[in-house]
């Protein structure tokens, strides 16, 4: 299968970037558009899973937030992932859909 990859013309090469707050210490951080990880969309079809990796950081802790639905967090409480088992039994997982997003396909 062909891997395809999106970026969003809104952050990188511009010089654009993302304000991250935290609200719990009052800390303002920029993040330049290469230095925020691409989320990423893993299925692995020997187990039927659907990984929605959105971090570079290692998970910690998982809940089971409904049936076959896993979220997974850092050391500091932050999502880092999604897994949802059985994936192709609660997703088309023929098509992506995304709704505005400033996206450009690159294969």
């Amino acid at each position: 299968m062909d891997q395809v990859s999106f970026t969003s013309p809104r952050l990188g090469k511009q010089g654009r970037f993302l304000r991250v707050i935290t609200l719990s210490d009052k800390h303002t951080e920029r993040i330049f558009g290469s230095q925020i990880p691409a989320m990423k969309l893993n299925y692995f079809p020997d187990t039927d899973s659907l990984y929605i990796d959105l971090s570079h950081r290692p998970s910690v802790e998982s809940q089971e937030v409904s049936e076959d639905v896993v979220l997974d967090y850092d050391g500091e409480g932050n999502l880092v992932g999604i897994d949802i088992d059985h994936a192709s039994r609660k997703l088309d997982l023929r098509e992506l859909v995304t709704n505005h997003i400033p996206l450009e396909a690159k294969t």
